[in-house]
């Protein structure tokens, strides 16, 4: 989804790369700085296109003739790219070289910009979505495995701070630069502002020494493609029960009910055949033996119930400001700057406090606040903005800095430490499945008139249930075993 903040586990995917001092091969301080002022480029422009993207709906629906649809797939099609092809990335980029590959992801990215800025038509627009969603599947394993690869595990918690606080100004700020180019110039120029980013990210890349680092893997060719088609079909069975043209008609009742349920049927035909297949072949994409943790699997079905709600409230609420409070998109962009500064700024100081209190209570208590957030999102419709829009921003803002840390060490120490890399690919996979899952369940009630209410109950109802689940599953004092594969 255009979303304004990162998914959990990213900067354990930087820790879980082996130590270049120990291999004899750590760079120059002046060559660390370089990388990773081109790492927080290359991963700035996925974070400012998603975040200034959201004040952009209404004014793409507007575009699309109200057809909410299309505006779903613009957000889905990238997503659904991103969330099928970035294990496949993480696989070229080992085995092809981290810089060279973020390398040709910034052109891939800056590519599918320009397309994305010139499309003539939905259609046109949502192919170039895939595109820069695919370029993305290189760019941020790549941008997060160079900075593994250039520090030391000793200095690595300075780089990962420094990359984190870029990050989370840039997000912030997306929602704001994404107004302002909405409401001067069209919402193709959101698109526009990737080009300059991209390009100084290739200048600084290439001036890196040429690193051998390869970590040849077999890759699961067939578990990649079924996987990736499961995703596709689900998505559009999603589609068509969604209402379009503004609500009137296209819903799956005109698509016809036997056609939409053989389109679910289809989905999960191709969801077993990939469960199937990842139990016979001897190198899975996702290895089954990681699931065997309780704590592990709690927390990804934790993961995609509590970004599935949060995927609602972020679709809903351009709608809900510029179309019913008829407010200017930078306005709109104001509004979410509490969620994103709480998430930004807050997130590392709540991580210390869970090393004190336990992660346990800090996730309940996380994803429990942010589902009051929600709420009161759906009971102050209609009331003043500090206490409709303004209050129930930050409660979420503050309930997802209390996720977000916790959420990662969790998930980091639910398996043995050779499978950190899996496992925050599996959990940064389930966050972005559970992103197109919540913009799917989002589009349907876009277009009614209760839609806004109905669809942040139902985002607080799913924070709630990742809280249960978090307190039926995680016991933090037995989740470092993992069977013997």
């Amino acid at each position: 989804m255009a979303q304004p903040y990162s998914p959990p586990c990213q900067d354990s995917q930087i820790r879980a790369e082996p130590c270049p001092e120990a291999a004899g091969r750590l760079p120059s301080s002046r060559v660390q700085t370089r990388g990773l002022a081109a790492c927080i480029l290359a991963s700035s422009m996925a974070f400012i296109d998603g975040s200034a993207l959201t004040v952009a709906l209404p004014a793409l629906k507007e575009d699309f003739a109200g057809n909410v649809v299309a505006v779903q797939w613009v957000l889905n099609g990238y997503i659904l790219a991103l969330a099928s092809l970035t294990m496949v990335g993480g696989s070229l980029v080992d085995t092809h070289g981290r810089a060279r590959m973020l390398i040709w992801g910034c052109i891939g990215f800056a590519l599918a910009s320009v397309a994305c800025a010139l499309a003539p038509g939905a259609i046109s627009l949502i192919a170039a979505r895939v595109a820069q969603g695919a370029a993305a599947a290189l760019v941020t394993p790549a941008s997060l495995a160079l900075i593994g690869e250039l520090f030391a595990k000793s200095e690595r918690s300075k780089a990962i701070g420094v990359w984190a606080a870029a990050s989370a100004l840039t997000t912030a700020g997306g929602p704001l630069l994404g107004g302002w180019l909405v409401e001067t110039f069209s919402w193709r120029a959101v698109f526009w502002i990737n080009l300059p980013i991209a390009g100084l990210a290739i200048a600084l890349l290439a001036t890196l020494p040429a690193s051998n680092v390869r970590t040849p893997k077999q890759f699961d060719i067939p578990g990649s493609l079924l996987l990736a088609f499961g995703l596709f079909v689900f998505a559009i069975a999603m589609s068509v029960i969604s209402p379009m043209e503004g609500g009137e008609g296209g819903s799956a009742l005109e698509f016809g009910w036997i056609a939409t349920t053989m389109l679910f049927a289809a989905a999960l035909t191709f969801f077993i055949g990939f469960w199937i297949w990842e139990r016979k072949t001897d190198h899975p994409l996702l290895p089954g033996y990681v699931f065997r943790s309780r704590a592990f699997t709690g927390l990804n079905l934790a993961t995609v119930a509590i970004y599935a709600g949060l995927s609602v409230m972020f679709f809903l609420m351009p709608f809900e400001l510029i179309e019913r409070r008829d407010m200017t998109p930078v306005q709109s962009g104001l509004v979410f700057l509490p969620f994103t500064l709480c998430v930004g700024f807050l997130s590392r100081t709540f991580g210390g406090l869970s090393d004190q209190i336990g992660l346990r209570p800090m996730l309940i208590a996380g994803a429990t606040i942010a589902a009051i957030g929600f709420a009161l999102f759906a009971i102050g419709q209609g009331a003043p903005a500090w206490r409709s829009l303004i209050m129930p921003m930050t409660i979420s803002g503050i309930g997802f800095a209390l996720v977000v840390a916790p959420l990662t060490a969790g998930v980091m120490g639910s398996v043995d430490e050779t499978d950190e890399g899996l496992a925050s690919g599996i959990n940064n996979t389930a966050s972005r499945v559970a992103q197109m899952f919540g913009v799917a369940l989002a589009a349907l009630f876009a277009a009614t008139s209760t839609g806004y209410v109905i669809g942040l109950w139902l985002a607080a109802l799913m924070s709630a249930v990742g809280a249960a689940t978090i307190a039926l599953t995680f016991r933090p004092t037995s989740s470092a075993a993992k069977p013997t594969i």
